[in-house]
């Protein structure tokens, strides 16, 4: 049978200092990210959803919580749908500000081709694909929902449409929770991918 995995970008997260979290525990989703994650548990009622697998961290299992509810089921913690990881969390990071004003942060910046600041984006793609395939397994026949993060699911997405994997950061199409749906033949294989953002009216300004 044909199937579909939804690979959901989490909420908006509470971060009034606009540190890059990454894979930090503890960061909490947003009065407006609980919004989206109810809003998200509304939007999911149209699939015949068969698996929810979820990051581990704490902005993606709460953006979990209101699907799990709409379906009565569980969320398995898959540790490959995690963030990126990346020598600048914990900082307030951008261009001409934050970490990248310290000379001392350049070293880091040598190749963005793997890039040399994070998680090699090969890594993220062999990851990202067997949590992809093990969810649809999980599903059996069903859909599935993945719920991670948006530099691993643009640089999956990437891999998918055979972009290139080095690209401006501002262009990823992959806002919050917006859902990245991968479609799989009968055969397993994948055979489409679309982008859809169900909370786009809460997603003003961002």
């Amino acid at each position: 049978m044909s199937s579909t995995v939804h690979v959901i970008r989490h909420g908006e997260v509470e971060n009034p200092g606009k540190i890059l979290y990454g894979r930090q525990p503890g960061w909490t989703l947003s009065k407006r990210g609980h919004e989206m994650a109810l809003s998200l548990g509304d939007w999911s009622k149209s699939i015949d959803l068969g698996a929810l697998h979820v990051s581990p961290l704490q902005r993606a299992q709460e953006t979990a919580v209101p699907i799990a509810a709409a379906h009565n089921i569980s969320i398995t913690t898959d540790e490959r749908l995690i963030e990126a990881a990346n020598v600048f969390e914990g900082k307030a990071f951008g261009v001409g500000d934050g970490a990248l004003r310290h000379p001392a942060a350049w070293r880091h910046l040598w190749n963005p081709w793997r890039p040399s600041w994070g998680e090699p984006y090969e890594e993220q793609i062999i990851r990202m694909l067997a949590a992809v395939f093990a969810a649809r397994d999980a599903a059996n026949g069903k859909d599935a929902i993945c719920i991670s993060h948006q530099l691993p699911i643009w640089i999956l997405r990437s891999a998918i449409e055979s972009r290139p994997l080095l690209h401006d950061p501002r262009k990823r199409e992959c806002s919050l929770a917006s859902a990245t749906s991968i479609h799989l033949d009968e055969d397993g294989l994948i055979s489409g991918l679309t982008y859809s953002e169900p909370v786009r009216h809460l997603l003003s300004n961002k």
